[in-house]
Formats: structure tokens, sequence, C-alpha cells
């Protein structure tokens, strides 16, 4: 797995400098459109580690906990938090973004059209931009990203999410390095029962 930023992409339409950026990859013995459908319909709080993350975040906030909720995958239930698709390419790579105030003890997130989501600037807001990628490497090899950027629409939303990220990082880059092998497993897994 990596942390490294990638030229090229899919994100530099939507957020070409962010103030954020966190890139993780890993090699999954699959096909891409595999690899890439077990990660759109992976549960995201399937493992227990992620929820325990999830709760934590809540405590630590002061939120309100979370009602029960019926497993689905990932997208979906993304889609239902209130992130939007702002771009697509079936079998390689998906690309989702919202506004949000992740300061906020319940944060909610809202999807931005894909025209506007460059230029969207409301003040004392940021703007988060994330990808799942799978880039074939051989027929049964595949290259599975993850990428998310943030940015800031002003000084002052970029001095709240400074503190919030101090220490919000560690759960986020956290849930990423969870998921990651968690989708690679998913994916071979697949396909080694269909072959």
């Amino acid at each position: 797995m990596s942390g490294r930023g990638a030229p090229g992409s899919p994100l530099d339409p939507f957020i070409p400098r962010p103030d954020v950026r966190e890139r993780f990859e890993i090699e999954v013995r699959a096909p891409a459109e595999r690899v890439l459908a077990a990660a759109t319909t992976f549960d995201l709080q399937s493992p227990l580690a992620i929820r325990a993350i999830f709760r934590a975040r809540e405590i630590v906030m002061g939120a309100a906990p979370a009602p029960p909720r019926e497993p689905k995958g990932l997208l979906d239930e993304l889609r239902g938090l209130g992130w939007g698709v702002l771009q697509e390419v079936p079998g390689r790579f998906v690309v989702c973004g919202a506004w949000c105030e992740p300061w906020r003890a319940d944060v909610r997130f809202h999807a931005i059209p894909s025209a506007d989501f460059a230029a969207y600037a409301e003040p004392e807001r940021v703007k988060i931009a994330w990808t799942l990628e799978a880039e074939p490497l051989a027929p049964d090899r595949t290259r599975f990203g993850h990428e998310t950027r943030v940015v800031a629409t002003d000084e002052a939303a970029r001095r709240r999410f400074r503190g919030y990220w101090r220490w919000a990082r560690f759960g986020i880059i956290s849930i990423r390095l969870l998921l990651m092998p968690a989708v690679r497993r998913a994916a071979e897994r697949e396909w080694r029962g269909h072959r």
C-alpha cells in the first residue's frame, strides 16, 4: 500500500490543488472490472474495526449514535449519505464528491453537480472528492487504488479543517488501511470462486 499522490489522477479536474491528499494502492489477483465491482459493493461497516472507528468519532464529537443500518454496498451507502458521483468509467474508476463541514458532530454531506464541483466556493465549507480505481496490470492482476482529496473554500474553513484533521486523520486513514486489504480479499475470493 502506498500513501503517495498519483500524477494523472481522475481527481485532477475536480480538486487540482488539495489541502490534503491521501492515496493508497494495493495489488489484487483478479481482473480490474471484478476488483472495482468488489470495491463498490463492499459493505464498509462489515469489518468490526471500521465500525469501532465510526463509533469512536461519534463519542469524541458528541454526535448522536447512528441508527441501525442494513448492510449495503459502499457506493450505495455513501450516495445515501449525500455523496454524488462526479465521474465514472465502468470497470476502471468512480469519482465521488461532496461539500461538508466535517468539524460538526453530526456531519452532513451535500452533492455538487460534476460540472460545478471545481468552481464551487461557498464560504466556510470543504470539498472532498475520492476515487475507487482499478488499473489492469494483466488479465488477472489489478492495481486497486483509492485516493481522497480535500480543499477548503476559504481561509476560515481551512483553519477549522486543520484543527479537525489533526486528530481525525488517524481514524480516517485507518479506515482506508482496513478497506484496501478487505476489498482485495473479497475480489480474490469472488474471482477464485468464478473460475
